[in-house]
């Protein structure tokens, strides 16, 4: 397989504050979707960037598990992941995402517990999103069998 490039685009108009954006992504998926200060740190409907990063880790951890269990012989009849990306604001100011948690739940037959946890947590540590977080961001991870 070669690499591959995904793309997004976004337009900011006026100040952080009062301003406002669209969001586009190169699929179409995303197609002018707006976001505003309000968006991001308030509770007015509408997408943010850390919206859109908890998104993207849960569905590629979701994958990567789904991959996991594959590799190791099983057929999970579901996963489903939520992700919670926390935003905090840092001493000298300005915010960072500080923490990622992956709360997750598998209807896989066959498999043990044990075996569930640990193709979960392989899973936390070999998918993209993961990897592009690590260093920077605490992941944390709760895997339950369903």
């Amino acid at each position: 397989m070669t690499e591959i490039k995904r793309t997004a685009h976004a337009i900011w108009n006026g100040d952080s504050r009062r301003g406002s954006g669209i969001i586009s992504s190169g699929s179409g998926v995303l197609k002018d979707v707006p976001y505003t200060y309000a968006t991001r740190f308030g509770d007015t409907p509408g997408t943010n960037p850390e919206e859109l990063i908890a998104a993207a880790h849960a569905a590629c951890f979701s994958m990567a598990f789904a991959s996991g269990l594959r590799r190791g012989g099983y057929q999970p009849h579901s996963i489903e992941t939520r992700a919670t990306c926390t935003i905090s604001p840092q001493e000298q100011g300005g915010f960072r995402i500080t923490r990622m948690r992956l709360e997750t739940r598998g209807q896989v037959p066959g498999i043990d517990e044990a075996t569930f946890l640990k193709i979960a947590r392989e899973a936390k540590e070999g998918c993209p999103v993961s990897n592009a977080l690590r260093g920077s961001v605490e992941i944390e991870m709760k895997a339950v069998l369903v």
